[in-house]
């Protein structure tokens, strides 16, 4: 996008804002999200210790007439540092899937080293629902495949990194989407999506169906993922108090079949007199095309899976564990982990949420890393997540 294009853009934002906020109520079609967050991130290998904080504004307009509906979401990341060196967890800009059309940019000057300004159309798309059971979307919209809550990997569309604590809106991809709804437990899906990466340009076409039996929810889809043949089935429902998800996708690399699968079971406890909720989760991945020990990283990170961004986390053998406790009605803490089983490192997240209102809320975590971090010439990398560097993150977040 030009600049001359992104000012235009930039002035649009001010003006429904301005608009939003001069209108006695504001239109049901119209709302915004504002973060900011202050972070710390320590010395590593990488470089010094850094300090600073990042902004996201994002502002949604979804108006509707008749069968036809558009769906608009524009967003600005704004980062101030302390050193030119990127912060801890890739909070720099905002999250994209190197899509089809280039809606978005950096819009600070090359010379501001320590600020770091980027804008993108998170979702620009037009769809007509003709009856009640047809939906047909065009332009870049969400989409959503998986059935494990952190580890996805049979789900195609730029599935949310765990480790990442915004959370909020899955990026948006550019696609032609048909969805069908032959009864109210059932949905058939069509997706076309062709992508521009580091590996280059390509066509993904997929063909899901999704339906209930009993209590389980059961999934699959198949097709050409990236133009190799693929195929990923999906499963959810309860096993007594527990719930139960599992999904595993496989993909033929020209003659080889490798396959990729998550597990995982999770609960609510509701304890003491007051009912205070207590929840775990825990899921276990196996990934055919991750890293079997420290010196089969740089494969990893050189694959052409990892410049299409297919990886969520890098080793063969992966475990996700999630608690959280709620202290008050307003006061939550939660802890959350990764461990690799084949490097034995592990990456530990615990923190701290208060709902400040209805539509604003405050949290705090604290991101380190556990494990080798010593290199060597055969060894680079010495673990996954051993040279994390520690990272501190407040988050103010208000909604509009």
């Amino acid at each position: 996008m030009t600049r001359r294009a992104a000012r235009v853009a930039i002035a649009a934002v001010c003006w429904w804002v301005a608009a939003a906020g001069a209108a006695r109520a504001q239109p049901d079609w119209i709302s915004g999200y504002l973060l900011s967050a202050p972070l710390f991130s320590g010395a590593s290998v990488f470089g010094p210790s850094n300090a600073g904080n990042f902004n996201r504004f994002r502002l949604n307009v979804e108006p509707s007439a008749g069968p036809f509906s558009l769906e608009v979401a524009y967003e600005h990341g704004v980062t101030f540092q302390q050193h030119s060196l990127q912060l801890g967890l890739g909070l720099t800009g905002l999250q994209s899937g190197a899509e089809w059309w280039d809606l978005g940019g950096t819009i600070t000057p090359a010379r501001q080293q320590n600020a770091v300004w980027t804008h993108r159309f998170d979702r620009l798309n037009i769809g007509w629902s003709p009856t009640d059971k047809v939906d047909i979307r065009v332009g870049r919209q969400a989409i959503s495949w998986g059935t494990t809550q952190f580890l996805n990997p049979a789900d195609p569309f730029v599935p949310f990194v765990p480790s990442d604590p915004i959370r909020l809106y899955r990026a948006g991809v550019d696609a032609f989407r048909v969805r069908v709804y032959p009864s109210a437990l059932s949905e058939i899906d069509f997706v076309v999506r062709p992508t521009r990466t580091e590996v280059g340009e390509e066509l993904t076409a997929l063909l899901r169906g999704l339906t209930t039996w009993r209590n389980w929810e059961i999934s699959g889809w198949g097709g050409s993922l990236y133009g190799d043949t693929a195929g990923a089935i999906g499963l959810a429902g309860g096993i007594g108090p527990w719930a139960v998800r599992a999904e595993a996708v496989v993909r033929d690399y020209d003659g080889t079949v490798v396959g990729r699968g998550t597990i995982g079971i999770d609960r609510a406890f509701f304890l003491g007199a007051a009912g205070r909720m207590f929840s775990i989760g825990w899921e276990y991945q196996r990934d055919g095309l991750g890293a079997v020990a420290p010196e089969d990283l740089l494969r990893v990170f050189t694959s052409p899976q990892f410049g299409r961004g297919e990886f969520q986390v890098f080793g063969q053998d992966e475990t996700m564990l999630n608690l959280a406790y709620e202290v008050t009605p307003l006061w939550t803490v939660s802890v959350f982990g990764l461990h690799s089983l084949n490097d034995g490192s592990t990456l530990l997240a615990p923190s701290v949420g208060y709902n400040a209102a209805s539509n604003a809320s405050v949290s705090a975590s604290l991101y380190f890393g556990l494990g080798p971090d010593e290199s060597t010439p055969t060894r680079p990398l010495a673990s996954e997540y051993g040279l994390v560097s520690p990272l501190g993150i407040m988050m103010v977040s208000f909604f509009f």
